[in-house]
């Protein structure tokens, strides 16, 4: 199996007694004891049987940075050769992928003898991407010189469509396909073509931990606060709300509205996201919003947890995101979310709830602040129910749905 987040809530579900767990990890700076130590700061997981690592030292073949040019080609013939050091050193009679690395599903198939499952985050490629390319849209992995060259766009084109189909191949060959939201499902469903063994399996969401912050309008100081949380990635779309959030301060300050304040929170992996932040940090300035943005970087669960309470509005920017963790705690925290008309959060999660409304979507900057307008105008009596809606809602994204979903999913690898 390989390791992250959602390889613990694996290895935690797994109830075969008999059974021996490897974790296949490139953490080779750590031991076993400082794994498991840190899964459980990180994620409150503990397992239930005990587990052995396999120590991997080529992982630094699927890193994103070797790779300036054909990344997805070059990660994904990497993950080969990592694939193949795991085999070498393990050979196991189950196999699940939980991190994508989809070119080793017939590696550990056809040469390993393997029954083979997969979770899939997010597919490599879309067809999403595929018509961003096609109708040369600048993206946060479409560079403007590629979009207004048609022959590199062609060129791109033709690389990207061979990708899918090699991605389509070797995908199939799972015994087991598990995918975290219906966006991704359709995806999966049109490239690996596995309708007969494919099923949505939700992430699991720690929304329990949300339920005992109250409901009610709960401000400790006047007016309003918008919250979003998220990583300082490019496909975040930051920048969006910020120029969402000054055209609505624009228009409200002539209107002498309470107060308004939009927090970023969300982590730094490294430099490329510090500078990110220092560059929306230069957007608030350059469009006099300055004072009423603030970011925070890496803080405590805590402290999180209190920005949701104070809350009123949570935002999310991302456009076809896979799913939609923070839209989820966003909503068990009895913030009315108001989410990307795309992905996840429109399929599945800023859905109604027994007929009401449990949050809304928006797109463009003039949407998201008209919708905040909107938001802010309703009573507080209106803003609560669609609150109770919302929390209610999120109760089948809890870990004991995922457990359930997952071990029926995983079962017939087993037999």
């Amino acid at each position: 199996m390989a390791a992250g987040e959602r390889s613990w809530c694996l290895c935690k579900l797994l109830r075969y007694p008999e059974a021996v767990y490897v974790v296949y990890t490139g953490d080779v700076n750590v031991n076993g004891q400082q794994i498991l130590e840190g899964a459980f700061r990180r994620f409150n997981i503990r397992l239930i049987h005990p587990v052995q690592f396999v120590f991997l030292r080529k992982r630094y073949l699927v890193e994103d940075s070797l790779y300036p040019h054909f990344t997805l080609l070059g990660q994904s013939l990497g993950s080969i050769f990592l694939g193949w050091e795991a085999l070498m050193q393990c050979v196991p009679d189950v196999y699940i992928d939980s991190m994508g690395y989809a070119f080793t599903l017939p590696l550990f198939k056809y040469i390993g003898g393997c029954q083979v499952g997969s979770y899939v985050h997010y597919p490599t490629i879309s067809t999403d991407m595929l018509s961003v390319v096609k109708n040369q849209n600048i993206g946060f992995n479409n560079a403007a010189f590629i979009t207004r060259n048609p022959f590199l766009s062609k060129v791109k084109l033709i690389y990207y469509y061979l990708f899918a189909f090699i991605y389509g191949l070797v995908g199939s060959c799972s015994d087991v396909v598990m995918v975290n939201s219906s966006w991704t499902l359709n995806h999966i469903l049109s490239l690996w073509k596995v309708g007969n063994c494919t099923n949505i399996v939700y992430p699991p969401c720690d929304v329990q931990t949300f339920l005992d912050i109250p409901l009610h309008e709960k401000k400790m100081t006047p007016g309003h606060l918008l919250v979003s949380v998220g990583q300082f990635r490019p496909e975040k779309n930051h920048p969006l709300q910020i120029r969402a959030f000054a055209k609505l301060l624009n228009k409200k300050m002539v209107e002498s509205p309470p107060s308004l304040k939009l927090v970023l929170i969300g982590g730094c992996r490294n430099k490329d996201d510090e500078l990110r932040v220092n560059q929306l940090r230069r957007l608030s300035e350059d469009l006099g919003v300055q004072e009423y943005v603030e970011f925070k970087i890496n803080i405590p669960f805590d402290e999180l947890k209190n920005y949701l309470s104070e809350a009123t509005i949570g935002l999310h920017t991302m456009w076809n995101e896979h799913f939609g963790i923070g839209v989820v705690e966003c909503m068990a925290a009895g913030t009315i979310i108001l989410a990307h008309n795309s992905g996840g959060p429109k399929l599945d999660i800023v859905v109604p709830h027994e007929g009401d409304i449990t949050g809304f979507l928006a797109e463009s900057e003039e949407d998201y602040a008209e919708t905040i307008a909107h938001i802010l105008s309703m009573s507080a009596e209106k803003r609560l129910q669609i609150r109770k809606s919302a929390r209610a809602s999120v109760s089948r994204f809890s870990d004991q749905e995922f457990e359930v979903t997952f071990l029926s999913s995983v079962e017939k690898l087993f037999k």
